[in-house]
């Protein structure tokens, strides 16, 4: 089992950088969420814990003492840049050698693949997240809130999902992680051909406490709130959709 520990940057009174409309720590906890999503849904043998699940204050200790307590494989923190740049940077504790660089260059590698965003290069920084973690650890720096290219691709959810599954891969990559052969039921609670409405209605899931994901597919932008590998659990999730008010229902692939 390999344990993956996923560090969504700031949160609570602690807002992180913003601009153009956006806040890190929002940010941050969407790719996050995403990220877990798609391990737990997708791969085979992976538990992943999250320093934070929602809008709350979690000082840097707290952050990786919870990672040392658990045990964790690697430690993953999410952040959004600012200062004037624009595109992706990763970080790992100066000094470092393998398996910590492997694994730095394979989810760098695999983020640039997924989304469209300029490469800053892989560095090194004396932070604290990277130093008194006791395993492997990358800080990684999605883009920049403060430059409206940077950042209306942040306001975008496929966009998020991209970046999140770009962390997925290259998971997946550094710790040879195996797909999921069973079948996948997803609870859908909407499709739209504007994305507009696609991502109000995401919006409104999370604001009752659902994960809720835009995926375009099929010439659809589709509103997916979970997906399992056991029809019983999505079932479930189909319930409790509906009696928050969501037109809720499962389909499989």
């Amino acid at each position: 089992m390999v344990k993956i520990f996923i560090d969504p940057g700031h949160g609570g009174s602690d807002s992180g950088a913003s601009g153009n409309g956006l806040q890190e720590k929002h940010v941050t906890l969407q790719i996050a969420l995403a990220l877990r999503t798609i391990l737990l849904d997708e791969y085979q043998n992976v538990s992943v814990q999250l320093s934070r699940t929602s809008d709350q204050t979690v000082s840097l200790t707290q952050r990786t003492n919870a990672a040392n307590s658990w045990g964790a494989d690697f430690f993953l923190s999410i952040h959004i840049n600012a200062g004037g740049g624009t595109g992706f940077e990763s970080y790992i504790y100066p000094g470092v050698g393998a398996p910590t660089t492997t694994y730095r260059d394979r989810i760098h590698e695999e983020i640039l693949k997924a989304v469209d965003f300029r490469d800053r290069g892989k560095k090194t920084a004396d932070f604290h997240v990277l130093r008194e973690t006791v395993m492997p650890a990358l800080l990684t720096e999605n883009g920049f809130v403060d430059n409206v290219n940077d950042a209306n691709k942040l306001k975008s959810s496929a966009f998020i999902q991209s970046l999140a599954r770009g962390h997925a891969n290259g998971l997946a990559r550094a710790f040879n992680l195996s797909k999921k052969t069973a079948s996948h039921y997803k609870v859908q609670i909407g499709a739209f051909q504007e994305k507009n409405n696609a991502d109000s209605l995401a919006a409104q899931a999370e604001a009752k406490g659902f994960d809720a994901i835009v995926i375009y597919r099929d010439g659809l932008y589709k509103v997916q709130i979970g997906a399992f590998s056991s029809k019983e659990n999505a079932e479930a999730l189909v319930q409790q959709a509906k009696s928050a008010g969501f037109d809720a229902f499962i389909y499989q692939e």
